[in-house]
C-alpha cells in the first residue's frame, strides 16, 4: 500500500461523513417545520391561564366565564349551600372522587371540591359529563346545585352528580385566588 492510497480513503472518509452531516441538517431542516406545526398556536398559549375578577360577587351568584373555549361556573356559595354540601354522606354520591385538578385522588366531600378552606367558593367547568351539554345553574334541579335539562343529571351544591345519566362529577380545574379578589385558572 503506497502513501497515495493511504491519503485517499482518508479524502474518501472525509467526504462520506461531509455528506452524512450534511444529509443531517437538510433533514432536520425539512422536518423542522412539521414538528413546529404541531405546537400551541400564541393565541391558544394567551388562554392556558386568565384571571378572573371577583370582586364583584355577591353571596349566593354565580359568574361563568370561558375558559379554554368551555364554560366555566364560579359560584360564591351562600352559608346555606355550604352547609347543604358537607352534609352529603359520600356514600349517597354516584361518584366519589373529587375530581379536584388541585387535590388529586382526593374523596368527593365539599371541603375536597371547594376552592377555599371556608368553602365559600366553588370554580368547576361548566360542561355535564354526560354529552357535554352546559347545566343550568342558580339552585336548579333536586339538590339546589345544576340541572342539565338535555338528560335529566342533577348535580348538587358541590357540583357532585347525585341523579341522571351523568356518570361523573364536574371537573374542577387548576385554579388558585392570587389575591383576595382575583382567581387565577390555569
Amino acid at each position: 500500500m503506497s502513501h497515495a492510497d493511504d491519503h485517499e480513503g482518508t479524502r474518501r472518509d472525509f467526504l462520506y461523513y461531509a455528506t452524512a452531516g450534511a444529509g443531517a441538517v437538510v433533514t432536520g431542516a425539512a422536518v423542522w417545520p412539521l414538528v413546529n406545526q404541531m405546537n400551541p398556536s400564541a393565541d391558544v398559549k394567551a388562554l392556558a391561564s386568565i384571571r378572573v375578577d371577583v370582586s364583584g360577587l355577591a353571596a349566593g351568584s354565580q359568574l361563568t366565564v370561558k375558559w379554554l373555549g368551555k364554560p366555566v361556573f364560579i359560584r360564591r356559595r351562600t352559608a346555606e349551600d355550604i352547609e347543604r354540601a358537607r352534609a352529603v354522606d359520600l356514600a349517597d354520591l354516584v361518584d366519589t372522587d373529587a375530581a379536584n385538578a388541585n387535590k388529586p385522588g382526593a374523596d368527593a366531600s365539599d371541603e375536597n371540591r371547594a376552592l377555599d378552606e371556608a368553602g365559600e367558593w366553588l370554580v368547576m367547568m361548566g360542561v355535564c359529563t354526560h354529552l357535554g351539554c352546559v347545566p343550568l345553574g342558580g339552585s336548579s334541579g333536586d339538590f339546589q346545585g345544576w340541572f342539565c335539562p338535555c338528560h335529566g343529571s342533577h348535580y348538587d351544591s358541590a357540583g357532585r352528580i347525585r341523579k341522571g345519566p351523568a356518570p361523573t362529577n364536574l371537573p374542577v380545574p387548576v385554579a388558585e385566588f392570587v389575591d383576595e379578589s382575583t382567581i387565577k385558572l390555569g
